[in-house]
């Protein structure tokens, strides 16, 4: 039987850290009829948040994927972590969304992190509607926080409601379009409501707020438009029309606001994800690539008809075993059916397909377009791979990760703890495409890379609790670059004689800078038969192996092209081998006269700190390298703004925290690779001219 897709919401629920994302769920949840006792994050019995480490630390670090039911709708909410180094997670998940809730804190307003999750919504194109929360806390400020929603995000936030009541008196929310005042009573019940007229003193302010409503919805329809100019205003259920359109269209956001802790203000909330974010149908179809990679003007088509397209997103060990979490966009899906892995490029069969709520589960027989569900026993899908129908295949484009910028090496204390270590590591990253590990070949070390500190330590607490694994970890290296300033022409000749066929290659050419970012790129230039056409690909191949590590620190060397220009063969002697080897020859005879110089990842830093302390956290990031490049007053502090080396940012949250007593917070993510200073790129030569002499020994 086929459902009715107009009454889905796949919804995302994201949000700065601390700004009640969690606690919103959880009422979202509670209202929906899920949860009998509501969960308090404060208490660490958040239904979503069911890791150990989640409930301590108060933060959502996996994003599940829960179904509810609101006014005959179905929801599927994902819950994204809030956190910057978990952003991975953020953008997979708004990758499978159709809409979104962004949550931001009465008080703390918009916060670095809101930035970073909003740009990546922007990025995916995600309606989305604003919920400003815990306006029951003191100096919180429902309409200073809509004005930095235009100022800081450049977003079009359209008010729905008005708060009655400020701070501690908060006792509900004025709906602007029906003029009617929701108002709950001290109980914390979020049923124990009642509708009343409009207070007095805030008549004026509604009449005001309702006409800015109405004349920026009216714009989503000339006729409409031209009526409400002449006079004549829309009926309500024509505004809402309207209101939808825009927030499908993202022209504006409708914005709402309450305390969730307190229980007033979410149901406005939950029938405003109804009433204007998009059912499955409404978005954009994902686009189709084929199996080489190209896009086939093909569309996802969210139809239960169509040949079966579904993406992994999310991939989670729970007890049961691993649950591959799944958004269906178009066809079907089956139990015990086989689907195709576009990545893998095998078939797989489809084994139990659970709805999930948060840590509890409902088995189902099929799922289809629109759907997102958990699958389990899936062999070798991980996240951003495509399942597909086998007679007809096609990718949805793959998502892309970023490259880890800091590693650490993580040993353990005995054999028996070694299995079990590369048993855990592997789940974890197929969980969490930003993780990656690798061995070291010489030392044999484990060694972990992630996006942040952060990141690291939370894989290193999950692999004590959840795994029972005890690691030593080593300290945390930077992942330095390696890159050339000089444009240098040279020429190499590789030749080897000695009994029966020898070999011979000789290549000219010229390796030069490219920008930041650009990567490696090899062209030929070769007219004319001296450098045969066959034996391109082998010396494009020995550079691009040869730049896996560069001549000064070992480490990887970007941005650069090479180009052939010239050479010459001989028609016995010559083979792909012979060239290639000329290549690898060459890169080390060429790259120490480019102006060979190392790369640091640099950091962008987004510090609160209050006035008092702004002195000593300014000169403590001066000694770290830092670039300050704005200060601005935000309610509650200063935001500075800045940019730092990784290298100089390690246990950069201790120090913070004693020079502000314990108040001061920052956030942190990858900006770019920027030269390092003369002084620095020695000692990270010398350091690494070391770890290759230990390892000799």
């Amino acid at each position: 039987m086929a459902t009715d897709l107009s009454r889905y919401r796949n919804i995302g629920i994201f949000a700065h850290v601390d700004a009640g994302k969690t606690t919103t769920t959880e009422r979202i949840l509670k209202l929906t009829g899920k949860i009998h006792r509501i969960g308090e994050v404060h208490d660490g019995a958040a239904t979503t948040d069911f890791m150990e480490q989640e409930q301590e630390r108060g933060i959502t670090i996996q994003s599940a994927a829960t179904t509810c039911f609101w006014n005959d709708h179905r929801f599927n909410i994902i819950d994204t972590p809030g956190h910057v180094d978990f952003t991975i997670e953020v953008y997979r998940s708004l990758k499978v969304l159709d809409g979104g809730v962004g949550v931001f804190c009465g008080s703390g307003g918009v916060e670095p992190q809101s930035e970073t999750n909003w740009r990546y919504a922007n990025d995916s194109e995600v309606s989305r509607i604003i919920y400003v929360n815990k306006l029951d806390r003191i100096g919180a400020d429902f309409l200073r926080v809509v004005k930095q929603v235009e100022d800081v995000l450049g977003a079009n936030p359209l008010v729905m409601v008005l708060p009655i009541g400020r701070e501690s008196e908060l006792k509900g929310v004025v709906d602007l379009l029906t003029r009617k005042a929701w108002v709950w009573d001290d109980s914390g019940d979020p049923l124990n409501y009642e509708i009343q007229d409009v207070p007095d003193d805030m008549k004026d302010d509604v009449e005001e707020w309702r006409e800015k409503l109405i004349e920026t919805a009216v714009e989503q329809d000339d006729d409409l438009m031209e009526k409400y100019l002449e006079g004549e205003e829309p009926a309500i259920d024509q505004i809402k029309k309207c209101i939808r359109k825009g927030t499908i269209n993202l022209d504006f956001f409708p914005t709402y606001c309450g305390s969730s802790f307190k229980n007033k203000g979410v149901q406005l909330v939950l029938d405003a994800v109804v009433d204007y974010l998009p059912s499955p149908t409404e978005v954009k179809p994902q686009p189709e690539i084929d199996l080489e990679g190209n896009e086939t003007g093909n569309v996802a088509t969210v139809d239960i008809n169509k040949p079966l397209r579904a993406l992994a997103f999310k991939i989670m060990d729970d007890k049961y075993g691993a649950l591959t979490f799944t958004r269906i966009y178009s066809g079907k899906l089956d139990k015990g059916m086989n689907v195709l892995n576009t990545f893998t490029g095998k078939t797989e069969r489809i084994g139990r397909i659970v709805e999930m709520h948060a840590d509890s589960r409902e088995e189902v027989d099929t799922a289809q377009a629109g759907d997102i569900v958990a699958l389990l026993g899936m062999k070798n899908t991980q996240t951003g791979h495509t399942l597909c129908d086998p007679d007809e295949p096609a990718t949805l484009e793959p998502m892309v990760f970023p490259d880890p910028v800091i590693s650490i090496a993580v040993a353990t204390r005995d054999k028996a703890n070694a299995e079990k270590l590369s048993t855990a590591i592997g789940k974890m990253v197929k969980e969490d495409p930003s993780f990656r590990v690798e061995t070291d070949e010489d030392s044999g070390e484990t060694i972990i890379k992630g996006m942040g500190e952060l990141h690291l330590d939370i894989k290193v607490d999950i692999l004590k609790r959840t795994y029972g694994v005890e690691v030593d970890v080593g300290k945390p290296q930077v992942a330095y670059r390696e890159s050339i300033t000089q444009r240098i022409e040279d020429s190499y000749t590789h030749k080897k004689q000695s009994g029966g066929s020898g070999q011979f290659g000789k290549i000219d050419y010229i390796v030069e800078p490219l920008e930041a970012g650009e990567g490696f790129q090899f062209e030929s230039k070769v007219v004319g038969g001296n450098v045969p056409k066959e034996f391109w690909p082998a010396i494009e191949k020995g550079f691009s192996r040869s730049i896996e590590k560069g001549v000064l620190a070992g480490y990887p060397t970007v941005d650069l092209k090479v180009t052939l220009m010239d050479g010459s063969y001989h028609p016995v002697d010559s083979s792909a081998v012979a060239f290639e080897t000329a290549a690898r020859a060459g890169y080390r005879q060429t790259m120490p006269k480019a102006g060979a110089q190392i790369l640091e990842p640099i950091m962008k830093l987004d510090v609160f700190v209050g006035e008092d302390n702004i002195g000593d956290v300014i000169g403590d990031l001066n000694r770290r390298r830092g670039m300050i490049k704005s200060q601005e007053p935000t309610t509650t502090s200063i935001q500075i703004k800045a940019e730092a080396p990784l290298a100089e940012m390690f246990g950069y949250i201790g120090s913070l925290r004693t020079m502000t007593s314990g108040r001061g917070q920052f956030s942190m993510e990858f900006s770019h690779y920027a030269a390092c200073p003369r002084n620095v790129a020695e000692q990270v030569i010398k350091e690494a001219l070391e770890r290759e002499e230990a390892k000799k020994k």
